[in-house]
């Protein structure tokens, strides 16, 4: 597969309190097309920032992006966001949304794309309701479907799924995998959930704590459908949790997270 994204050396600091607070440092990444990775981390370690950075919503301080072989410098309708915030807007109904962002698009190409994509996510029933009429699962069907009615070759996902309880979870997780599956967009997803990251992803890379390192790369070799509780995920699991530091902390040990080392990311074979 071809590169699609390639971060090289990058750094980015933030004002704070009259110093710089370093976020990410010297990360090197190269994501393929139609490639599905995951960004792992303790909260606060900089995954938010280094998904922005990929997404051109900030610019590293040193060490650049590019896209296709481009330099990123700023957002682009090809490269949408998602994230548990939110963004669709409550005065339209589910269709209206999909309509409305759409921009340049015959009109009655934006109905058929409309009506394809409320149909991909299973809200055929409620393309007339408006946000507030739906649970929090349905509303981010409604953001999966307003990112890819525009036809985007990248999807960014920042724990799109965080706020929602643990069967909803899993019910788009499945979801999203078959739309990825028909689809092959590229995506970057942040999660903290290790299991939606062994579920979804084609390889997992581990950052330490603040400031953000690659701390180790896990391919995920399974092949859909997976289960979370075959042999080979739960040893995987395992092994992520060991470079987050998690059985550190269960065994009452200091965790050594490869944070002030500069470990050499490691591919799991």
């Amino acid at each position: 597969m071809a590169d699609k994204i390639i971060a090289s050396d990058v750094w980015k600091g933030f004002g704070r309190n009259g110093a710089t607070l370093s976020v990410v440092e010297g990360v090197s990444l190269t994501v393929a097309e139609g490639e599905v990775v995951a960004l792992v981390g303790q909260s606060g370690c900089g995954k938010s920032s280094f998904l922005d950075l990929l997404a051109g919503f900030t610019f590293p301080d040193r060490g650049e992006v590019r896209v296709d072989g481009e330099l990123v410098r700023g957002p682009n309708a090809k490269r949408i966001l998602i994230s548990q915030r939110g963004s669709v807007f409550p005065w339209l109904t589910v269709r209206r949304n999909l309509v409305i962002v759409q921009q340049g698009v015959p009109v009655e190409e934006r109905r058929r794309r409309a009506w394809h994509y409320v149909e991909l996510v299973g809200l055929m029933e409620f393309e007339r309701a408006y946000p507030f009429e739906l649970s929090g699962g349905m509303r981010q069907r409604v953001e999966l479907a307003r990112a890819l009615v525009v036809r985007p070759d990248i999807l960014f996902m920042d724990e799109p799924f965080g706020a929602l309880d643990a069967l909803t979870r899993l019910r788009l997780r499945a979801e999203l995998l078959q739309i990825l599956a028909r689809e092959r967009h590229t995506v970057v997803l942040v999660t903290h959930d290790v299991d939606e990251a062994l579920q979804l992803a084609d390889r997992v890379v581990v950052l330490t704590p603040r400031p953000a390192r690659i701390h180790s790369i896990v391919p995920v070799l399974l092949p859909h459908p997976r289960s979370l509780v075959a042999p080979e995920l739960t040893a995987l699991k395992e092994r992520i949790l060991r470079d987050l530091g998690v059985d550190a902390w269960m065994e009452g040990r200091p965790a050594d997270n490869g944070a002030g080392g500069g470990r050499v990311p490691q591919e799991v074979a």
